[in-house]
């Protein structure tokens, strides 16, 4: 029997205290990929951005310990809401001392206290509704500060990148065909498994190029679809995924480290490197709007200040100046699904006829007056064809 199957989940006692086994991992992440719903999850995360806090929610956790701030003040992070909202304790600001437990043993939760075999592991803050609200109104007078640091991060990656954003130089040579077509890139990101539904139709029938940004290559295995290229450093994308025929693409660091390319090498696929600054769904759009693609629909990406500022990165700057050079050629998925709508051709409006003109055919000889006018009009059928027939029988004949 293995150690999973032996696991027990937490269980809440009538007093509030939780009691159950802990998954521990300072890259959130990375714990999602093995938390199992009833364990506690046990992290370190600065600033809970949206999309850890709906990955944790997903795996239905009895509790999160953070080790750090869930928000320190610098903007208002959207985390901790998502967790509370979700019926999700959430205790706050435990210290590193908390990270030291190990995966497997259970502890007890009273109230902000983390208990380990009677003793006392550290003391943190429970976050509440009130007090998330309460620490997001704070945080939004940092704002501005941020947006000085947020300004200053934009210069100097224009100032690194600008030969790749101005003038194209660096791209890689790929065999993927973006002439002409237009490219979905999907990002394990807000709402990307909605916005994919609603885009079935589209797909369908406009049949874009497929570009997967890590995980995101799963998320459009997961909806029926195979993804042409995948983006990215390799972390979080499945070895299914690396092996379904899309083209590979690994983000390397400006100097040429590639962190994605051991991986992808032992697993035994054709790969290209791309040395870029910046985030692998800023380079997805570069290589979509360079390589020729019509129009490029983000699944998943960020899209408002609060959404840039709340993935935590410094490098968010460059989505930033990535999305002025794609300019108008972006759309976001949301936008996508509101303005189209499925086209109807002419031979799918003269099928839809016939099968209306069957369906009446069949109502009315399922009728007895129905079959009784479908006899008399055979018959004056009849009649009209042997008139037809005796008069060009009768014509005047060889002379």
């Amino acid at each position: 029997m293995s150690l999973f199957s032996k696991r027990q989940p937490a269980t809440v006692h009538d007093d509030g205290r939780i009691v159950g086994p802990v998954q521990v991992d300072p890259r959130t992440k990375d714990l999602t990929k093995r938390l199992r719903p009833g364990d506690i999850a046990i992290i370190d995360h600065a600033d809970l951005d949206r999309v850890a806090a709906e990955g944790l929610v997903r795996c239905e956790p009895a509790a999160v310990l953070n080790a750090a701030k869930s928000t320190t003040g610098r903007y208002p992070n959207l985390g901790p809401g998502i967790l509370v909202e979700a019926g999700i304790p959430l205790i706050d600001d435990l210290g590193g001392t908390v990270m030291d437990l190990k995966n497997g043993s259970r502890v007890e939760i009273r109230d902000g206290e983390v208990w380990h075999k009677s003793q006392l592991v550290a003391a943190g803050v429970r976050q509440s509704a009130e007090s998330v609200q309460r620490n997001a109104e704070e945080a939004r007078a940092g704002l501005a500060t941020q947006l000085e640091a947020f300004t200053a991060n934009t210069m100097n990656f224009l100032n690194r990148e600008r030969d790749l954003l101005l003038d194209g130089v660096g791209f890689p040579e790929t065999s993927t065909s973006f002439e002409g077509r237009h490219a979905l890139i999907v990002v394990r990101g807000y709402h990307y498994k909605e916005d994919l539904t609603m885009l079935r139709p589209y797909v369908r029938e406009y049949h874009p190029v497929l570009i997967g940004v890590d995980g995101g290559a799963d998320a459009i295995l997961e909806a029926g679809f195979t993804p042409d290229m995948i983006v990215g450093d390799m972390d979080s994308v499945s070895d299914r995924a690396l092996r379904c025929g899309a083209e590979i693409v690994v983000h390397a660091y400006r100097d040429g480290r590639a962190p994605g390319q051991a991986r992808v090498a032992e697993i035994g696929v054709d790969y290209v490197v791309f040395p870029a600054a910046g985030t692998s769904e800023d380079i997805a759009m570069l290589i979509a709007d360079e390589k020729g693609a019509d129009l490029v629909v983000a699944v998943g990406t960020h899209a408002t200040l609060v959404e840039f500022l709340d993935k935590g990165r410094q490098g968010m700057s460059s989505t930033f100046l990535t999305r002025l050079r794609v300019g108008s050629k972006l759309v976001d998925a949301k936008g996508v699904s509101r303005l189209y709508r499925t086209r109807i051709s002419s031979w799918q409006l003269f099928l839809l006829a016939c099968a209306g003109l069957i369906a009446l055919f069949v109502a009315i000889l399922s009728t007895t007056a129905g079959q009784t006018f479908l006899g008399l009009s055979g018959a004056w059928w009849d009649d009209l064809y042997n008139v037809i027939r005796s008069i060009v029988g009768s014509g005047p004949g060889p002379q």
